[in-house]
């Protein structure tokens, strides 16, 4: 079973989830933006939210966004602490070299996942264990699958 929060939200459009099982619900535009080849943008959403102690929310991008026409988030993910009280606003980037995009109010812009999260208790050690991948990192498993040289 799927479990499920309440987030307390003032927006005049709330964020929804297009499908069941879906994990992100729609972030929708609360502003007219044009968005030039290569420009960002910070465009509001018109909402707030007070999330449980324990969970944050993260901004991501809309696959289809992306996929068609080159917008992204900038910051992806964007964190939404549970203290913050202010207007989620999402970074945009369209990374297309040559159109423009053209954003409405009420445009679905990003996707919202809330999720629990653990915080850390930060250990200072002298030495860490060992590991199998120990301190590969950066493609050090390479780029084709095993056996074939990379």
């Amino acid at each position: 079973m799927t479990e499920s929060v309440d987030v307390p939200i003032i927006a005049a459009d709330v964020p929804a989830y297009a499908h069941p099982g879906d994990a992100g619900a729609d972030l929708t535009s609360a502003e007219s933006v044009r968005l030039e080849p290569g420009q960002r943008a910070l465009v509001g959403t018109g909402v707030r939210v007070a999330l449980p102690e324990g969970y944050a929310a993260f901004v991501v991008p809309r696959s289809g966004l992306a996929a068609k026409h080159g917008i992204t988030v900038v910051n992806s993910p964007g964190t939404v602490d549970a203290g913050y009280r202010g207007e989620i606003k999402v970074a945009l980037l369209n990374t297309d070299t040559s159109e423009a995009y053209e954003i409405a109010p009420g445009d679905r812009i990003a996707q919202l996942i809330v999720m629990p999260v653990t915080r850390a208790r930060f250990l200072p050690v002298d030495a860490l264990p060992e590991s199998v991948r120990g301190e590969g990192g950066f493609g050090s498993t390479g780029y084709q699958k095993a056996g074939i040289p990379t």
